[in-house]
């Protein structure tokens, strides 16, 4: 039975795909002139990707109707020792007869015999590429043979090279490497360029090359011109790179068109920023406002993520929701998207309830802001456990590590002021230049912390070549998030390794904001920082004078460890004190108060 589902099929064409089904090959070759024909020909006819599987012996098992990304494999026993004993023919309808990522991966996988790529033109076969394994370093790779004709194709006889190829398994004890090397690829700024390159490596991905293109106009077929297309995949070849990553955001069909040209997996900024959320989420939270983000991209670029859901596919792209099949249709994921929605506003709700105790409370809320890795979390963990509360447990520091985008999940958590009043410090998810917009929208319940916060405390890298532009990036995040007018102080972080000229730089870029020298790691000037926030941060407090029993001595303490005391006398009733409250000290000690001054 004939898979694949095309409508409309006619009966001539069944009748075609049912004749291939009762045709052999001759031992020992690849494939045969009339099975190619027939393949081209419905190629042409209803413009899908043809596949034939077929065994040593020249039987065809199977025979699938699709694209590079929906077509059936053949279900095989696959040995370490092994080839599968099937090759693989199909034809490419684009006319191009380079091997794509899913077909070296199917290649490599499913360890087949051959598998044969047939670019279909309008009116001839405009080229034959071959894919065999091999062994390299000890590793299961593969090799190309590019550009041939039929002609040259049928004399080959492929079973003395399947007997070579299984001889080296036996002799080799092989490591298959499911690493990922890239070819980063920018169009804006040699520095967005390296930040590209530092994001790849926070998905545990190699750099194996890089592509710097200054364009005028996007070209819609590939972004970038014909010409740097053929280099890249030239580049991609020999550094043995299997990825390729974009600084910019492509469409679906522009990531088709790369990957047909390139033979490698295409993927865009964008979708790399989406795997670390992925990678790096650890609440329900978190994890639903990533897979939200990702099925709204997903939703409008099916036609090109083919290489990223395939089920040969896999690395960069298919975690969280990925994996999926092509044919998933856009009702489908409307109705994920609007379930993850859901789920989403009854957290919000969660969220907003402690948000209003805490305001009820009258406790000050400090949201820290910044760039990713500036060093936020160190900072905020410095904080806590230097000033801690009485409900705050040192030991609960969230992860702090020189990566991209260690933090995803806001942690609140409180720490008492030098005059005693206790604050809400709340630390949130870096920000980063060209922050996908679904992104920014899936993470506001999280961001929400900064547009209700009193304080907004922006660390920055102050020894980064490039912090001016990433103060840029943050400013714009906050403008989204309509907080860029919160009272803010600039925290210049690691003050220790960025040069006199770099400080007196920002200083008078930013001569309008309240500045501090800082470094989080090496504990400098972090009284200074206190300060500055104990200053800016709105006052609520009252000056009381409370009378304490002898009997309850354990307020007494309390007020010590919570209020700034102003005098404190011993009278015959108990202890007099004058001292400046905060709301919630003063509602919790409201029957001890005598009078407020």
């Amino acid at each position: 039975m004939i898979k694949g589902n095309v409508e409309g099929v006619r009966d001539s064409i069944l009748a075609e795909l049912n004749t291939i089904y009762s045709m052999t090959v001759e031992k020992g070759k690849l494939v045969s002139p009339e099975i190619v024909a027939l393949m081209a020909d419905i190629t042409r006819m209803i413009n899908r990707e043809i596949s034939v599987s077929i065994d040593r012996k020249g039987k065809v098992l199977e025979v699938a109707i699709g694209d590079s990304n929906s077509v059936e494999l053949p279900i095989l026993a696959i040995s370490s020792k092994k080839l599968s004993g099937v090759k693989v023919i199909h034809t490419h309808p684009n006319g191009y007869s380079k091997l794509s990522m899913i077909d070296i991966s199917a290649l490599l996988k499913l360890k087949l015999d051959a598998i044969l790529a047939i670019g279909v033109g309008e009116t001839e076969i405009t080229g034959i590429n071959i894919g065999y394994c091999k062994i390299e370093n000890q590793e299961l790779t593969y090799e190309e043979i590019e550009n041939l004709s039929l002609d040259k194709i049928m004399p080959i006889d492929y079973l003395d090279k399947v007997l070579e190829i299984e001889s080296d398994l036996r002799k080799s004890d092989v490591v298959e490497d499911d690493s990922e090397y890239a070819i980063v690829v920018g169009v804006d700024s040699e520095e967005s360029l390296d930040e590209l390159e530092e994001l790849a490596r926070a998905c545990d991905v190699s750099v194996a090359g890089r592509i710097f293109q200054k364009i005028k106009k996007i070209d819609n077929i590939f972004y970038i011109g014909s010409g740097k297309v053929r280099e890249l995949a030239l580049l991609r070849q020999i550094k043995n790179a299997n990825l390729i990553i974009f600084d910019e955001e492509l469409s679906g069909v522009q990531i088709k068109n790369l990957e047909a040209v390139t033979g490698c997996k295409v993927i865009d900024r964008t979708i790399l920023i989406l795997e670390i959320f992925a990678r790096r989420a650890r609440t329900r939270e978190a994890k639903i406002q990533v897979e939200l983000a990702q099925l709204k991209y997903r939703s409008q670029r099916l036609i090109g993520l083919g290489s990223i859901m395939s089920r040969t596919g896999g690395g960069i792209g298919t975690k969280g929701p990925g994996e999926k099949k092509l044919e998933i249709d856009r009702r489908r994921i409307k109705d994920e998207i609007f379930a993850l929605k859901q789920e989403l506003e009854k957290i919000k709700k969660i969220r907003a309830l402690q948000r209003t105790k805490r305001e009820g409370s009258g406790i000050p809320r400090v949201s820290l802001v910044g760039y990713t890795n500036v060093g936020k979390s160190t900072l905020r963990n410095l904080l806590v456990e230097m000033y801690p509360s009485d409900n705050t447990v040192k030991k609960e520091a969230v992860f702090a590590e020189n990566m991209l985008f260690a933090t995803l999940d806001a942690t609140t958590r409180t720490m008492i002021l030098p005059d005693k009043r206790i604050t809400a410090l709340t630390d949130t998810v870096g920000f980063v230049r060209k922050l996908p917009h679904d992104l920014i929208e899936a993470f506001k319940s999280t961001l929400e912390e900064v547009i209700f916060s009193d304080l907004l405390v922006h660390l920055v890298d102050a020894s980064s070549d490039t912090v001016v532009q990433q103060i840029k990036s943050v400013e714009n995040v906050l403008t989204e998030l309509g907080a860029i007018d919160k009272p803010t102080i600039l925290a210049l972080n690691k003050c220790d390794i960025a040069t006199e000229e770099q400080i007196r730089r920002l200083k008078e870029l930013y001569n309008y904001m309240d500045i501090v020298e800082i470094s989080a790691k090496n504990e400098i000037n972090i009284d200074l920082l206190m300060d500055k926030i104990t200053t800016s941060l709105p006052r609520t407090m009252k000056k009381v004078e409370l009378l304490i029993p002898y009997s309850d001595s354990s307020v007494n303490a309390y007020l010590h460890r919570n209020a700034v005391i102003e005098s404190e006398s011993y009278e015959a009733d108990g202890t007099l004190i004058v001292a400046t409250v905060s709301d919630e000290i003063y509602n919790k000690c409201v029957n001890f108060i005598i009078k407020e001054i």
